[in-house]
């Protein structure tokens, strides 16, 4: 493998279709693609300040690299990436990838990032921006923590573990997604969603939990959650209080105490729903 130390390019595509090579303490600053088409490369303490860098590459290890806000849609259509300690400002990184982890990595403007990618590890990786992961799949997540609206959107065969989401719409529209002893805190949580699974998870939500196919909850706390389960088909035991639960569509709900329990009868049919508080205390309105 070829070595490349403290190297400065400029202009549109200066290593295109690059094989074999270890950059190190390298800078590359304004021009397009400089990376495009490129196979087995390794990267170590290298700096991108312009658009695409990474596009139709495979076999890229970077480590201790910075992706500045004008890398844009940094990496694209490539496969086989890992990132390690590494900073990216940039939005709209890696579309359309197979294969991709990223470890102890900060993205603190990363709107529109990770879509329609498959194969992905994240591990204690810190997120800044909304519409993380839409449409991705087969993802494995451990200490992610996220500051953002509408992730998941879409996503398909997800877990995540030891994780902070503070997030409107999460998990819309998901299918097959199971989230582990993590903190959520937003609106509408998981609307439209399949086999939706929390166990050991602390959840604010106003209005969420709701249009559910398969939503499943194990040890779970809702603090300050309103208008949970509407139209969802659940079974929830649930630690502590529910503030209110409208129109669940069946299954069964368990629960320390209940605030408010409305059941439309024209709505739904309330014989589909099992309902229990363990201390008895329950306010329907029907």
């Amino acid at each position: 493998m070829r070595e490349i130390q403290q190297a400065y390019y400029t202009g549109e595509r200066p290593l295109f279709g690059a094989t074999d090579l270890f950059l190190w303490d390298t800078v590359f600053d304004e021009g397009e693609s400089p990376l495009k088409e490129s196979r087995n490369i390794k990267l170590n303490s290298c700096t991108f300040k312009w658009k695409y860098p990474l596009w139709y590459a495979n076999q890229i290890y970077a480590q201790n690299c910075t992706w500045f806000e004008m890398a844009r849609a940094g990496v694209w259509y490539s496969n086989h990436i890992m990132l390690e300690d590494c900073q990216i400002e940039a939005p709209k990184n890696f579309r359309r990838c197979r294969d991709i982890t990223l470890r102890r990595t900060s993205l603190p403007n990363a709107a529109e990032t990770m879509w329609n990618c498959q194969g992905v590890t994240m591990e204690q990786v810190m997120v800044k921006g909304d519409y993380l992961a839409m449409n991705s799949t087969d993802m494995n997540i451990d200490q992610l923590t996220l500051y953002g609206n509408y992730p998941f959107d879409g996503a398909k065969n997800v877990e995540i573990r030891n994780s902070k989401l503070l997030s409107k719409d999460a998990f819309w529209n998901s299918e097959n997604v199971t989230v582990y002893d993590s903190y959520i805190s937003g609106e509408y949580l998981g609307w439209n969603a399949k086999n939706l699974t929390f166990i050991n998870c602390t959840i604010e939500s106003l209005q969420g939990l709701c249009y559910i196919d398969n939503l499943i909850m194990k040890n779970c706390k809702l603090l300050n959650t309103t208008l949970a389960f509407e139209y969802s088909t659940v079974e929830a035991d649930i630690t502590g209080r529910i503030d209110s639960i409208l129109n669940p569509a069946g299954g069964t709900i368990i629960a320390d105490s209940i605030g408010e329990l409305t059941i439309k009868r024209d709505q739904v049919d309330p014989a589909k729903t099992i309902i229990h508080c363990r201390d008895q205390i329950c306010k329907e309105v029907c």
